[in-house]
């Protein structure tokens, strides 16, 4: 189904070479499930703080119909980055459900990363994975949503992909 609203992709740049992966591979399987790439708007921002506010502000442009969210945030054990996830993810949380604007997470919260070549190596393939997850999970809740407004049109709903 062709949606009229657009995709928004938020992206953290704290090791942005890492979150990258999600947004590639994003890209790739949202592709192969029948979504334009002209329907995708990206932003990035510069931690995972700053999500929230960006989708707050994407969420009320009424441009888009969902919104995903990619950031590592990392125990770089200057504070407590419990804090930091909890914070970012209860606020993508209660977005929304105040805006009726879905936000898919591939925010991602590792007990342990240290900035060195395994780490690195793991947290880069894993994005990857989330990227695709983050992909289908996109075109899951757009279909839900739109077998809910036809619902309320009258219409019988079905969450099934197509």
């Amino acid at each position: 189904m062709m949606y009229d609203k657009k995709i928004a992709f938020i992206q953290a740049c704290w090791h942005k070479d890492i979150v990258d992966q999600a947004r590639h591979a994003f890209i790739e399987e949202i592709d192969s499930l029948g979504y334009s790439q002209d329907r995708l708007d990206f932003f990035e921002v510069p931690g995972g703080l700053e999500i929230p506010l960006m989708a707050k502000r994407l969420a009320g442009s009424g441009r888009y119909a969902i919104i995903v969210a990619a950031a590592l945030i990392a125990d770089g054990g200057v504070y407590r980055h419990e804090f930091v996830a909890g914070s970012v993810i209860d606020a993508m949380m209660r977005l929304q459900l105040e805006t009726e604007v879905p936000i898919i997470s591939a925010v991602l919260t590792p007990q342990h990363f240290h900035d060195h070549a395994d780490h690195r190596k793991f947290f880069f393939d894993h994005f990857r994975i989330k990227g695709a997850e983050a992909a289908a999970a996109c075109a899951q809740t757009l279909d839900n949503m739109a077998a809910i407004a036809a619902m309320d049109s009258g219409g019988q709903i079905s969450t099934e992909r197509a």
